[in-house]
């Protein structure tokens, strides 16, 4: 006896179809859903069921619905905060599997943030400068978890200023992985200092509009956080 396939619900068929029309464009962003009795009558499913439909994609920042006689659901615009949450997700997964380490994130980052810190140089504006540095930290008097915020927001605003949103898009979920104790308990002595002094001098190369220099700062950088956890066998939870 062979086994059967399980039909998906139809709240997930007509969930599935829908995300197929916004994501291929077929409903642009700010685009109005039809209404719920025109999706029942087009689609022969409940009302119940096409409002299951359409919480699913809410739920996945695929829409936004309001009330009122105005009111409706809509494709939503894309924002790259919430698209990153969903990557997260899978980020968080792989990095607490067996196939995923420390080196391999620190390859990762390398790829993005040494391109990514050279168009910063050259695209940035003024506010994107004021929002890198209002992400720096003092090693002498800020605690751990402050500085690794802080770190977090530095490297997530130089992504921004590339102009570029797939950079942010990209960089941001890598940073939902943070140093365990296992690693925060081994870092040299002047860890963070050294750390510091690499934030500010990024941040410089921004203000000259040096590309080649901000790309070999955040290269250095890189180098130094390698050498700095190269003997440490973990999973992704990383600073800097």
């Amino acid at each position: 006896m062979t086994g059967s396939t399980v039909r998906p619900p139809a709240y997930q068929l007509l969930a599935d179809e829908l995300r197929a029309d916004i994501t291929s464009g077929r409903l642009q962003p700010g685009e109005r859903l039809p209404p719920e009795p025109e999706l029942c009558v087009k689609t022969g499913v409940s009302r119940s069921t096409v409002r299951e439909a359409l919480r699913l994609l809410a739920s996945q920042h695929l829409i936004v619905t309001t009330r009122g006689v105005t009111g409706g659901s809509f494709v939503s615009h894309p924002d790259a905060e919430q698209l990153a949450d969903g990557l997260a997700t899978g980020f968080t997964l792989l990095t607490n599997s067996d196939g995923v380490g420390l080196a391999d994130l620190l390859e990762l980052r390398r790829a993005l943030e040494v391109p990514a810190a050279g168009l910063a140089a050259l695209r940035r504006e003024d506010d994107h400068l004021l929002e890198i540095r209002s992400a720096l930290f003092d090693p002498a008097l800020d605690d751990l978890e402050t500085m690794l915020a802080a770190h977090a927001a530095f490297h997530m605003a130089v992504a921004k200023a590339t102009g570029n949103p797939l950079f942010e898009l990209v960089v941001r979920p890598l940073y939902h992985a943070t140093y365990g104790e296992e690693v925060t308990s081994n870092l040299p002595e002047g860890y963070w200092v050294q750390i510091d002094v690499d934030h500010r001098q990024m941040l410089d190369c921004l203000v000259n509009r040096d590309a080649e220099a901000a790309s070999r700062a955040a290269a250095a950088h890189l180098d130094y956080v390698v050498r700095s956890t190269q003997t440490l066998d973990v999973t992704p939870r990383y600073a800097g």
